[in-house]
């Protein structure tokens, strides 16, 4: 037992002694201080608390359903979900791109998780013995054999180079296999005798990957249809398919979902007119140009992404109503168009309800922009006191007319009606159609006139619609013709060299200036001079022919042989760019678009030579390892690079280059109307894709 010591003290004066019992310290306490034990408590109260709150109110993440169903997900990809195949070797003789060999896995996996379950199951090897176009087996549990398929990475330029190659668009409905040079074919019908060269046909049958897949009644080109008799010809074509390939497959891997690819950065581009929602319009906007030129595979991947991802319920912004519609729009009617497939028109009813509250206006002239949220609709600040713009609610008949054609719905047409009543019943200074009105008022804003920015592709929408509507809409032809007269007097003028060029004009005054978005108008006035003849067919195919080359000039009298964004015509300059903001390029295809248009019109072998020229020009200054990009000034030796791959890129310029190195049977201009974002419409009553609902009718 421990000793116990015991002090006495004396105390002073009337103080008592006291006796203190020391205790041994190494002996421990009975009990906690009242500190001590509220500490504690306050632990374990707080334990129990989070216990209490992670049973109750945290998400049953570990349930028996959720587990089965990744298992089941895991069960389906199989092993290739851990060690992803190789895609296809890449380059045009089989070698491998050094570009892609680090990017292999990462394309793979960001491509998996946007797929469905269906594609899991059967992921593509690389392999070249697919069925169909999508690994669909036949009833017989037999593979139907085809060629090796084409990877976004794979090698194009050798089967186009066979008789019958790469033309045209593929079959919707299948089974399918594909023929020598990629275009699908239905096996009963691959060696038709019976059939034209050229000629559309509409399939029934099994879709390529069920129900999901496309629908039929589809398109069906012949294996020739397409493809030009002269073998550089087929060459020329072949490396514009390899660069929408390049373009493409880059924006997947790099920016996949995202509006837009910025090559160098290698990531994706929100600073658009889309903001940064992902809104995939890359993905929408290069659909149609990747089922023109047979690349199903890719098609497929973009449908998949529409289908599952595609939403504007969760953008709380603002969107350009007129960027919306021919992007958006436009680029799902076609798709419908193509293939038959309902989702896509169902795609573009749904842009189109979120775009109707713009047009609630005194006027039903549109406001610009909209919130796809709310319905809340403005102008830009800065249109001349809140007006709207003349090329962007003057380019939304095409669209809206056809979505109610093939919807029996009559809503999206009378919108598009009210506008064409407003402009063809107000007054025009000089017959000529300012670029600003008020949607309050229905009063001209700033008299400025252009057939470039702001007012573009209204002019171009009066003869369109007229074509589109099996040339019925005479209004809208009398309004163009009475347009183009009035352009052609007041702002068409020639060199003392002899180009021709339409010049803007403000407050009854030319700038001498022309735009690179009013070199599509080579090709308006080339389609009007022969859509109809008249007394101005000889006048329009002169003007036509003239604006083209001279677009081609502001090209050639560049160091890229690219051209300005816009060009000038005073104190002895032509075709040249002379402000720094006027001197970048960034992809744009109004140039091509007349070539190719001027091409269809007459044959003329110079138009194809100017375009093989920009292809060599984009590869040798816009072509980076991964995608395309602009330029900042396209007169200097080494330009910088802008950085930014955009949407119409994929959509119109490779679509036009493409088409202009193809047959006249692909998309012929009688049956097909090209929209501004380039998305072709069919010809009502000429072309049988034109699908108009039961009862639908059209003024």
């Amino acid at each position: 037992m421990l000793p116990t010591y015991q002090r006495v003290s004396g105390g002073g004066s009337g103080t008592a002694g006291t006796s203190v019992s020391v205790t041994n310290p190494l002996l421990g306490r009975r009990s906690f201080r009242s500190r001590e034990k509220c500490l504690i408590l306050l632990v374990l109260s707080t334990f129990g608390f989070v216990c209490f709150g992670g049973f109750f109110f945290l998400p049953d993440n570990f349930s028996a359903d959720r587990v089965l169903k990744a298992y089941k997900q895991f069960q389906r990809a199989g092993p290739e979900i851990f060690i992803p195949a190789p895609p296809p070797a890449h380059g045009r003789t089989g070698e491998e791109d050094i570009h892609r060999q680090d990017d292999r896995v990462k394309l793979a996996e960001k491509i998996r998780k946007e797929l469905p379950d269906d594609f899991l199951e059967k992921p593509d090897t690389g392999g070249g013995g697919e069925a169909g176009v999508g690994g669909e087996e036949t009833e017989g549990g037999e593979q139907q054999q085809q060629q090796q398929a084409r990877d976004g990475a794979g090698a194009i330029d050798e089967p186009a180079l066979q008789p019958g190659g790469a033309g045209g668009v593929g079959v919707v409905a299948g089974p399918a296999i594909e023929g020598p040079a990629g275009v699908v074919q239905p096996p009963h019908q691959q060696h038709a005798p019976e059939q034209e060269e050229g000629q559309l046909q509409e399939v029934a049958g099994g879709d390529r990957r069920g129900e999901k897949a496309r629908a039929p009644a589809g398109l069906h080109f012949n294996a020739s249809v397409g493809e030009d008799p002269d073998r550089a010809v087929r060459e020329k074509r072949n490396k514009v398919k390899e660069m929408m390939v390049h373009a493409w497959s880059n924006y997947k891997l790099y920016a996949w979902g995202k509006n837009e690819l910025r090559p160098l950065s290698k990531r994706g581009h929100s600073n658009s007119i889309f903001g940064s929602f992902d809104l995939g319009a890359t993905i929408v906007d290069g659909l149609d140009t990747l089922y023109l030129m047979g690349l199903h595979k890719e098609f497929d991947e973009g449908r998949e992404w529409v289908e599952r991802k595609f939403t504007l319920d969760n953008v709380d912004a603002e969107l350009s109503v007129f960027e919306t519609n021919i992007r958006f729009i436009g680029g799902f009617l076609t798709c419908y168009a193509f293939t038959g497939d309902r989702m896509f028109l169902e795609k573009a009813r749904y842009v189109a309800d979120k775009l109707l509250p713009a047009f609630q206006t005194p006027t039903g002239i549109p406001y610009a922009l909209v919130n796809v949220h709310n319905g809340v609709s403005k102008n830009y600040g800065w249109a001349s006191g809140g007006s709207s713009i003349l090329s962007e609610f003057g380019t939304l008949h095409m669209e809206f007319a056809y979505l109610s054609d093939i919807t029996g719905d009559s809503v999206y047409r009378e919108r598009v009606q009210t506008i064409r009543a407003v402009l063809k019943d107000i007054e025009k200074p000089k017959g000529l159609y300012p670029n600003y009105l008020n949607p309050k008022t229905g009063k001209w804003g700033q008299q400025h006139m252009s057939l470039g920015a702001l007012g573009d592709s209204f002019y171009e929408y009066l003869l369109k619609a007229w074509i589109q509507s099996g040339q019925e809409d005479w209004e809208a032809r009398e309004m163009y013709d009475d347009a183009m007269q009035a352009i052609i007097k007041h702002m068409v003028r020639n060199t003392p060299s002899g180009l021709t060029y339409v010049s803007d004009m403000k407050f009854d005054r030319l700038e001498h200036k022309m735009d690179h978005l009013a070199c599509f108008a080579g090709g308006l006035f080339g389609l009007g001079g022969t859509s109809l003849n008249n007394q101005y067919s000889q006048q329009y195919m002169e003007i036509g022919e003239g604006l083209t080359n001279t677009c081609h000039e502001s090209y050639i009298r560049t160091y890229t042989r690219l051209g300005p964004e816009s060009f000038r015509f005073n104190d002895g300059v032509e075709a040249k760019a002379l402000k720094a903001q006027e001197k970048y390029y960034i992809l744009r295809p109004e140039t091509f678009e007349s070539y190719f248009i001027m091409w269809r019109l007459t044959h003329d072998q110079k138009y194809r030579d100017w375009g093989w020229d920009a292809v060599q020009a984009l590869e040798k200054h816009c072509r980076t390892p991964t995608g395309y990009t602009g330029l900042k000034n396209v007169y200097l030796t080494e330009p910088v690079k802008d950085d930014v791959q955009q949407s119409f890129f994929l959509a119109e310029t490779l679509k036009y280059l493409y088409l202009l190195f193809s047959d006249d049977s692909l998309l012929p201009l009688d049956d097909w109307v090209f929209n501004t974002e380039a998305h072709p419409l069919p010809v009502k009553d000429r072309n049988p894709l034109y699908r108009p609902a039961a009862g639908s009718s059209s003024p």
